[in-house]
């Protein structure tokens, strides 16, 4: 493991979902880190130069198809309040697919730990999240499922999350009516 920058696949949400959660937060007064992304692995250290970690991803991600995320709904956790996504069998596999990243070993909420989320705020004070929580409840996302057409490597730097690389999916194969 090194002591460098962690590194992020992320999936962006769609415009919408996108905006509607920035909105939130303003709104709500609270942050995450970096603009809102589904972690497709929890963030990692990487013990290879990025050009090589980009070329790792663009190899192990040749083929991958496009696929549907699914929005559950609110999840909290102590100091932590995020929108779950579901973890259906395309997203569960892929997840389980990006884990064997060379030289990016599955780290401590990867795998059975593995929640797919889309996070609105950390750092919550316990004496807030009750309220918050009561907020969120009747809320309900302007859209309950989006298209994931690329991934994108990302580094976390100074409290954000910068994209280092898009790499775009395959077009989904089309079910037989």
């Amino acid at each position: 493991m090194t002591n460098g920058p962690l590194y992020g696949l992320v999936a962006w949400p769609c415009p919408e979902l996108d905006g509607w959660l920035r909105a939130l937060q303003a709104r709500l007064n609270v942050r995450a880190y970096g603009e809102p992304h589904l972690n497709l692995r929890a963030p990692f250290p990487a013990d290879v130069p990025e050009e090589t970690l980009v070329h790792d991803l663009r190899a192990l991600l040749s083929g991958v198809p496009a696929f549907e995320v699914h929005v559950s709904g609110w999840r909290y956790f102590p100091g932590i309040v995020f929108l779950e996504c579901t973890l259906g069998p395309d997203l569960a596999a892929l997840h389980d697919h990006v884990l064997a990243l060379p030289s990016a070993p599955p780290q401590p909420y990867d795998q059975k730990a593995y929640i797919p989320h889309l996070t609105l705020a950390l750092g919550v004070l316990p004496w807030a999240q009750p309220t918050l929580e009561a907020t969120l409840a009747p809320l309900v996302p302007p859209v309950q499922h989006f298209e994931v057409s690329a991934l994108s490597l990302t580094v976390e730097a100074g409290g954000e999350v910068r994209e280092v690389h898009t790499f775009p999916l395959t077009a989904p194969t089309p079910h037989p009516h």
